[in-house]
């Protein structure tokens, strides 16, 4: 039997083990944590408990395929719920949209809460569809690395409607143009912080993404978004999949362009193939240090990061759901200071997943879970202990308003998550979480693809490679590394 080593269990790893122990390999995974899933985590204390990382969850489809491969019934180890109401939006003025899941009801909302026709709701959801039936296929489901995905009926079609797919304008710009009313362009730029970018800079192809969360759905799993993680990597032991835990990999042993081995806490393990899950950049830091660098793709900007409290609030708020969105009242200035400036705007936008909505128990009665999130700028060695004191009060000052309470005085349990933790805790290089930055037209172009070009037997998979960050894409990305793998050969 066939022996593969991956290195990394964040759930692009998890999927890698399920398909290639399907394939039938043995599959040995490393892990420098204590535990599976990566970003996808929890955190409990003081009777709350929190999904650590990723919140919304669209393409459920994806994670069913694993159990289905491995001629499991997917209802039966993992479940979940398609939304009615997507988000809750809040604005300064007291303007207040909720996002229903249903485009139709969704259209007639905003009419009737920012005075705007419906019909550029209709337009802007209709090409978000046009644009997803046209590229995934392309960038989600495929190499952008193989000749064979530019040569085809697809790509043929996706060359004919070149013109339509926003390479050649931003997607601030198409929402302007389409949208007109500043509440709801800010409403659909929000969209880019989806893959850590800025909606004045990145391509409206980015505008793909409203498409999966109204025509196609979002979705809450039963037992919270860490049941992804925990439910796959189930999975994985049943289908024989050993995980080490604790063990960080200290290298990959090459020897005449062919990964060997692992070398971990000076001890070798051989393999017949690697696959990385390690954030791409610090893994050639590191575990690839040795090989050749591909500079151009190391040295690309990277993503935003993100700064979460995670706030055990004793007070039931009825006006917040699963997911709320409190928008700042100057949007380009926070993407200037995200982006240019390395810093956050002093007017931040404000995320708060409340999962207790959907799961009670993960909240003691009368209170609720906040996980709340600001886009900040990735780790350059700013004073974030300074930036996190400020930011926290704004942040409270700014709920503590729109809500009408005083938000600090509710808080009885606190921790908190910045760029320097989320890349210790993940490896990500910068605190970035989504690996290189979406701000260019070329950018799709620019993540390494989910095999080596140096080494005949090292594959990749994760968000800091092809296709990219959030759950759907890592999933995606261990699907398009194994089909490398089936033709592997020495």
């Amino acid at each position: 039997m066939k022996k593969a080593l991956i290195v990394g269990s964040g759930i692009a790893g998890i999927a890698s083990s399920i398909r290639l122990a399907v394939k039938g390999y043995q599959v040995d995974v490393f892990e420098a944590n204590s535990y599976p899933g990566g970003k996808l985590a929890a955190i409990q204390g003081n009777g709350y408990r929190f999904d650590a990382g990723p919140s919304l969850f669209t393409l459920p489809k994806q994670v069913d395929e694993l159990f289905l491969l491995a001629g499991k019934n997917p209802k039966e180890h993992f479940e979940y719920d398609r939304l009615e109401v997507v988000c809750n939006y809040f604005w300064e003025d007291g303007k207040k949209v909720k996002a229903w899941a249903d485009p139709e009801r969704f259209a007639s909302e905003v009419a009737s809460q920012l005075g705007v026709s419906e019909q550029g709701i209709k337009e802007v959801l209709t090409r978000s569809a046009f644009v997803y039936e046209m590229l995934s296929p392309l960038f989600m489901h495929r190499s952008l690395h193989k000749l064979s995905t530019w040569i085809g009926p697809q790509a043929l079609k996706a060359y004919l409607n070149l013109g339509k797919l926003g390479l050649f304008s931003t997607m601030h710009a198409f929402n302007k143009r389409l949208l007109k009313d500043p509440k709801l362009v800010q409403l659909f730029n929000r969209y880019a912080t989806y893959n850590g970018s800025d909606p004045y800079q990145t391509p409206a192809t980015l505008t793909i993404i409203p498409h999966l969360e109204f025509n196609l759905g979002a979705y809450f799993p039963k037992q919270g978004m860490h049941d992804i993680s925990i439910s796959l990597y189930q999975l994985a032991l049943s289908l024989g999949v050993r995980y080490h835990f604790n063990s960080p990999v200290e290298e990959i042993i090459v020897e005449n362009q062919w990964a060997s081995g692992l070398r971990i806490r000076g001890e070798v393990v051989t393999g017949d193939l690697v696959v990385n899950n390690m954030d791409m950049v610090n893994a050639y830091k590191t575990i690839l240090k040795k090989q050749v660098q591909p500079k151009k793709l190391l040295e690309q900007p990277k993503s935003s990061s993100a700064l979460i409290f995670y706030w055990g609030i004793k007070q039931v708020f009825k006006e917040i759901g699963l997911h709320n969105i409190f928008f700042s009242e100057d949007y380009e200035q926070e993407f200037a200071h995200i982006f240019r400036q390395g810093t956050i705007y002093e007017d931040p936008t404000v995320y708060i997943n409340c999962t207790s909505v959907c799961k009670p128990d993960d909240a003691p009665d009368g209170a609720m879970n906040w996980f709340t999130m600001i886009n900040v700028p990735n780790n350059q060695g700013q004073d974030w202990d300074q930036l996190i004191a400020k930011a926290r009060k704004e942040i409270l000052s700014k709920l503590s308003r729109l809500l009408n309470a005083d938000i600090e005085q509710l808080i009885e349990f606190e921790e908190i998550l910045d760029p320097r933790s989320i890349e210790s805790k993940t490896s990500s290089s910068q605190g970035a979480l989504y690996g290189n930055s979406s701000n260019t037209r070329f950018a799709a172009f620019l993540r390494h693809p989910n095999f080596s070009t140096q080494l005949k037997n090292v594959y990749f998979c994760g968000g800091s490679v092809h296709p990219g960050g959030g759950i759907p894409l890592a999933l995606l990305s261990a699907k398009i590394m194994s089909e490398e793998i089936t033709n592997l050969k020495k």
